[in-house]
């Protein structure tokens, strides 16, 4: 029989215990372990059975639980204790109040698709989600005024599991909102709040705003599952990722454009403050910046409309954009005749559909103008973007060069600021009470507690937690194999399955075919050997969800659950579906080496093997990501990668001999070291010495608060005194450089260099000499004042590119008629060897953060 409606009843607590309602519902608790502790005693076998959910617990708790848990003076003392200690953290002075100056951003807006930020709210896929949830998490550790921005989605990402013959099979579970920690964001009349955007043919799209609690941090999530919605709209919000064409777009249309109002509708029912800035996490959420841009056009808002150029100039300059993505292939977008077509619907009346197109148009080398590219759209709406690793950054200013013709890629304005993870998430509370001095008042010198450590002590730890994996992983493969249809009797061998006393290598995460899950089994004969060998065994747990419409990489899953399924390795070797949260929990800590080889420099930055890390597990990985710039060659090996002009065929055979000869010859004999058997109790002293060079070295540098800190530092604030400027005296300044840029671009066409002439330059020239040089430069109706003259120089190449180039200004102006003027300036030749110079012309403002930004340049 179906239910022809459901609703969730709530619980009430007496008095004594009614914190635990606050405490259930914000979701501090998955961080803090004492709360999660006292969720755990009130009822063990109750907090296994909703999988650790204290929503779920308080509802499943009978009135005479209840009564027994509020007559306990123990329990009642700890709750209120724990309450207290909330109300302090919610309330006190943090790093951001105590360190940051007084004109850092009152409040900054975090835009993201997906957020990992416990199981129990499952509204996230991989790394992107994850990277969203730590980055919450640690701002209210931190205290930095952010307020989070998504969407919640009624059946979040599939649940997975296996068919018999190992193909991924998805899941949707319906999530009610009512059930978890989740409250709704209501009217003073008691009503939903909602945001509306109109659609073509004459619909609407109605949605209502969840607000989950993330410690200090308000996370607001827009949810379209509402009656007074026509059934596709009520469905917009129904998959994680799911659906194409119209159907994400309106997705991302929501977030943007929708998020804005959101958070419009939040400060005015809270009296939380305005976001001074604006960030987007990746370019799913792109279109906030077309909202914003629509609230300073319309005839309402507060002082003169702007036009189109003027707040595009001032929304730009509170803008922050991320990329993640390494490949052009997983950028979202859409055809313009979409755009047009629903822009066209009156999404932003005052906007000109055209400048929209426009934003996201492919106009370079190579571009399809027939697409509309949300991550182009993101740059160009954003004064500030980034990658998340050094090499991320690197990759992206090669991958949007297009965007800045005429400059050098490393001159491209997209920097970096490498991901972190939220230690108290993912670090198991043994390896930190043993690693790390919560007293110190700084990261490094709370890591280096690790030295101090005596290697028995801390291999007696390590030997714990790979023993609670093996039976995590007992439990999960029994369960797997019943989903796949095995009896109870077929599954004894599940008992045994691992060995807590036998090197453990992880490999966790999504599956598309970059990040190569299958590398592993490039000579199967040889990893068996790896798996079986008498003295020195390797045992391997491997997790990942494949999305559904990756056909090659469900394909890629049952290819390694096809080698798992052999009797003759399957004690050696898991698969373990439905990777999430809660199994990443056990298995970092539980693993001595973390693998990831995927393509490079696909991998934007892969902070899997930073949770690893901070549980003392080493890095075997391709330099790629994080591990580019971090690997040491103490704290793990760096699997070598063959040259890019060999065949993929011949890449992952050159690389997976690679990846075997470093287990086999490398990894083993270090973790074995001088043990006579592998179950002997002997302690590997120089397996220990990695893991202490490890956690004390790489412990600060992947913590997600030194993240925070550069993005507070080199994004947010900047952008927020970027913002102030350009929206002081009713953007009197985003008019002003609004009127400068557009008078710079359309006068650029008539500049160009007439000539160069060096003077001074002795016949044979040497070091220290220095060189004088007039550009003779052709301005037309602009200013000496609009630009700036460089010279650049330095070392040059047999084709006569300038190579570790340096600049200098030729700062002196005279007109000589005509439109045409002389800049005169002088450098010092600094190197011996083949020496070159040239001179270009470059826009120059006060509003302009960087030489690139307007994209244009003149060269001689």
């Amino acid at each position: 029989m179906k239910a022809i409606r459901r609703f969730t009843v709530r619980t009430v607590l007496p008095e004594s215990i009614r914190p635990l309602s606050r405490l259930a519902n914000n979701l501090r608790w998955s961080w803090n372990k004492s709360t999660e502790q006292l969720f755990a005693d009130l009822n063990p076998q109750a907090w296994d059975s909703v999988n650790h959910d204290p929503v779920k617990l308080l509802g499943s708790l009978t009135r005479e639980e209840i009564q027994q848990i509020a007559e306990d003076p123990e329990l009642v003392e700890r709750v209120q204790a724990l309450d207290a200690e909330l109300e302090t953290y919610l309330n006190q002075p943090l790093w951001y109040q105590q360190e940051q100056p007084a004109d850092a951003p009152k409040s900054i807006a975090y835009f993201s698709a997906e957020y990992g930020i416990t199981s129990v709210l499952p509204q996230y896929s991989g790394g992107l989600g994850i990277l969203a949830g730590d980055h919450l998490k640690t701002a209210s550790d931190m205290g930095v005024p952010i307020v989070g921005v998504g969407l919640l989605y009624q059946h979040g990402y599939f649940k997975q599991s296996l068919s018999r013959d190992a193909w991924q099979l998805e899941d949707y579970p319906v999530l009610d909102p009512d059930g978890l920690p989740l409250s709704l964001l209501r009217e003073e009349d008691g009503t939903p709040a909602r945001v509306e955007l109109p659609l073509p043919d004459g619909r609407r799209l109605l949605a209502q705003i969840w607000r989950a609690d993330v410690g200090r941090v308000p996370l607001l999530l827009l949810d379209s599952n509402i009656a007074d919605n026509d059934d596709h709209a009520r469905n917009i919000t129904d998959r994680l990722y799911g659906g194409g064409g119209d159907h994400r777009l309106q997705q991302e249309l929501l977030l943007g454009m929708g998020g804005v109002r959101a958070l419009r509708i939040f400060s005015r029912l809270t009296g939380a403050p305005a976001p001074e800035v604006f960030h987007c996490n990746e370019g799913h959420a792109g279109f906030l910046g077309i909202e914003r841009i629509s609230e300073l056009m319309a005839p309402g808002t507060k002082g003169v409309p702007m036009s189109w150029d003027e707040a595009l100039t001032a929304v730009r300059s509170a803008t922050v954009f991320t990329t993640h993505t390494p490949v052009p292939a997983g950028i979202d977008r859409f055809e313009k005749d979409q755009i047009h077509r629903f822009f066209s619907a009156g999404l932003a009346p005052e906007v000109p559909t055209d400048r929209v197109l426009a934003l996201g148009d492919e106009n370079y080398d190579g571009g399809d103008p027939s697409k509309f590219n949300m991550a182009v759209m993101g740059l160009r709406l954003a004064q500030r973007a980034n990658g998340v690793a050094k090499l991320h950054g690197k990759v992206s200013r090669d991958m949007f060069a297009g965007l800045w013709p005429g400059f050098e890629h490393d001159e491209v304005p997209i920097s970096s600021v490498t991901n972190g993870v939220h230690v108290p998430s993912w670090i198991d509370p043994r390896m930190e009470a043993l690693a790390v001095d919560r007293s110190q008042p700084d990261l490094e010198s709370r890591w280096r507690a690790v030295n101090k450590v005596d290697d028995a002590e801390l291999w007696k730890v390590r030997r714990e937690l790979r023993s609670d994996l093996v039976q995590d992983v007992r439990a999960r493969l029994r369960s797997s194999w019943k989903k796949r249809g095995a009896a109870d009797a077929e599954l004894g061998w599940t008992e045994s399955v691992l060995d807590p006393d036998v090197l453990t290598i992880g490999f966790a995460r999504r599956v598309p075919t970059y990040k190569r899950l299958t590398l592993m089994l490039r000579d199967p004969a040889r990893l068996k050997r790896l798996l079986l060998d008498p003295h020195r065994p390797v045992q391997l747990v491997v997790a990942g969800k494949s999305h559904p419409a990756d056909e090659m990489g469900k394909q890629m899953i049952r290819d390694l659950v096809k080698f798992t399924d052999d009797p003759e390795v399957r004690h050696r070797i898991v698969f373990l579906p439905n990777y999430d949260i809660a199994m990443a929990r056990t298995l970092f800590p539980g693993c001595d080496v973390w693998l990831n080889n995927p393509l490079r420099p696909l991998e934007a930055c892969g902070t899997s093997g930073m949770k690893a890390a901070i549980n003392g597990g080493l890095n075997l990985s391709v330099l790629d990501g994080w591990w580019d710039e971090m690997y040491d060659g103490q704290n793990g090996w760096a699997i070598p990668t063959a040259d890019n002009q060999a065949s993929t065929e011949e890449r992952d055979n050159i690389e997976a001999a690679a990846l075997y000869e470093l287990i086999e010859d490398h990894v083993a004999p270090r973790f074995y070291g001088e043990k006579a058997s592998y179950d002997d109790d002997t302690v590997p002293h120089q397996w220990l010495a990695m893991v202490k060079h490890t956690l004390s070295n790489l412990g600060p540098k992947v913590s997600a608060k030194r993240m925070l800190e550069d993005y507070v530092t080199e994004l947010y604030r900047p952008a927020a005194l970027s913002g102030r400027a350009a929206a002081a005296s009713e953007h009197a300044a985003a008019r002003e450089s609004s009127q400068l840029i557009t008078r710079v671009r359309d006068g650029w066409p008539a500049v160009h260099v007439d000539h160069v002439e060096a003077e001074s330059v002795a016949e044979i020239p040497q070091i220290g000499d220095d060189l004088t040089v007039t550009a003779y430069v052709q301005l037309g109706d602009l200013s000496p004042e609009d630009v700036t003259v460089e010279i650049g120089y330095g070392r040059v190449s047999e084709s006569d590119h300038i190579h570790e180039r340096r600049f200098g200004v030729l700062d002196q102006a005279r007109a000589t008629g005509d439109g045409k003027w002389a800049f005169t300036g002088s450098i010092t030749i600094d190197r011996s060897g083949p020496f070159g110079y040239t001179v270009r012309v470059l826009p120059q403002h006060d509003f302009l953060t960087n030489k690139a930004e307007l994209g244009l340049v003149v060269t001689a």
